[in-house]
């Protein structure tokens, strides 16, 4: 299950968390056990550094926001990178977000 395929979202945290699933599902079907919980676990641990991620991005843009306000900033160009850093983050963890809502609300409207 590759979820890169949705909306051209590309990212190194979820092409990871897919190939450390694929080797961990391959060694535990190897072994015969479950793998359904360490799929969601991975993608748990995933979607957690994602968004660690992200907060990490805003707290780097408001740390320039207040050196550029204090005039301890070297290159003023710092932090309109930095506000570009969190606002492609912040896009992408949204994106990422109503995806997953769309597909819960899928799942919950399939009839048992």
């Amino acid at each position: 299950m590759d979820i890169t395929a949705l909306n051209n979202v590309n990212s190194g945290i979820i092409k990871e968390a897919v190939k450390a699933s694929s080797l961990l599902s391959d060694s535990k079907i190897q072994s015969g056990m479950e793998t359904g919980d360490d799929v969601f676990e991975s993608f748990f641990h995933a979607a957690v550094e994602g968004i660690n991620t992200t907060n990490g991005y805003i707290s780097d843009a408001e740390n320039e926001e207040i050196k550029l306000a204090l005039g301890e900033t070297e290159n003023p160009h710092d932090l309109g990178i930095a506000l570009q850093k969190a606002s492609a983050a912040i896009t992408y963890t949204i994106a990422v977000r109503d995806k997953f809502m769309e597909a819960y609300k899928e799942i919950m409207q399939i009839s048992i």
